[in-house]
């Protein structure tokens, strides 16, 4: 019985650094998905997911799926802006409520801060994003997400 426990314990020790370096990992693509988009620069954003994602968002078509969809969102999301008349747009997320980690499986769930301008006048909407990543030779990538303002 010792024997087990004393294995179970040195496994849990060893876990916890990789586990808390694959969080560091993780929020270290979110913030840089964010910084990307606060720039404008849909490239990079789009750099950070996977060919093959998913989105759901607040806008139309609402949904994007399978290869290119990152890159078919900003585009769809530039042209959103224009129609609408916004600007300046800027998103923080803050504090994770949820950041789980099952082998090279990433769930994040955060509240974030969506401030732009709607014809010159200055709008902040609270809201949450859910961001799924996985894990591959490459590092860390999206997956998918889900938005919503509240």
């Amino acid at each position: 019985m010792y024997r087990i426990f004393m294995a179970l314990a040195a496994g849990i020790l060893l876990a916890g650094p990789a586990a808390a370096e694959d969080k560091t990992d993780v929020m270290s693509v979110v913030h840089h998905w964010v910084a990307a988009f606060n720039k404008g620069d849909m490239k990079a954003m789009a750099a950070t997911c996977s060919d093959q994602a998913s989105i759901i968002d607040d806008f139309p078509p609402h949904v994007w799926t399978g290869a290119g969809a990152c890159t078919k969102w900003a585009s769809d999301f530039q042209d959103f802006v224009k129609t609408t008349g916004s600007s300046d747009a800027a998103v923080t997320v803050g504090k994770p409520w949820h950041l789980d980690i099952t082998a090279d499986l990433a769930y994040v769930v955060a509240p974030t801060n969506y401030s732009f301008k709607h014809k010159g006048k200055p709008v902040q909407q609270g809201g949450v994003v859910t961001i799924a990543l996985q894990k591959g030779t490459a590092g860390w990538h999206v997956i998918g997400w889900a938005w919503a303002d509240h």
